[in-house]
């Protein structure tokens, strides 16, 4: 161990020598990031999403209902009319199947 220590030159030319190649690592590691960062950088500005036509199709629909009030405004109106008037009629017989109907969706059997 003495020996290594008291070489002198030897010494220096392995350290510069040792410096040389941490310098090219440091180089290589640098411009493998770079390459990398190119890379997810055009990754970035290439990407693209598309939606499928069942997909659009929701987004319409979706769009449609937000618009919506809920109910047929023009059928309220001429059902008001109607019994305002005292033209309409009520089929009590089909009224009372929606009802029964309605029940057992509800409470079942």
């Amino acid at each position: 161990m003495v020996n290594e220590v008291n070489r002198g030159n030897n010494a220096k030319v392995d350290y510069t020598s040792n410096q040389q190649s941490s310098k090219k690592v440091d180089a290589e590691q640098k411009a493998t990031q770079t390459a990398v960062q190119q890379t997810q950088s055009n990754k970035a500005t290439s990407d693209a999403v598309t939606l499928t036509p069942q997909a659009q199709q929701l987004k319409e629909l979706q769009k449609k209902v937000e618009n919506s009030s809920g109910f047929d405004q023009q059928k309220v109106q001429k059902v008001k009319k109607a019994i305002s008037e005292g033209h309409y009629q009520v089929d009590v017989d089909k009224l009372a199947d929606k009802i029964a109907s309605h029940e057992i969706d509800l409470f079942g059997r």
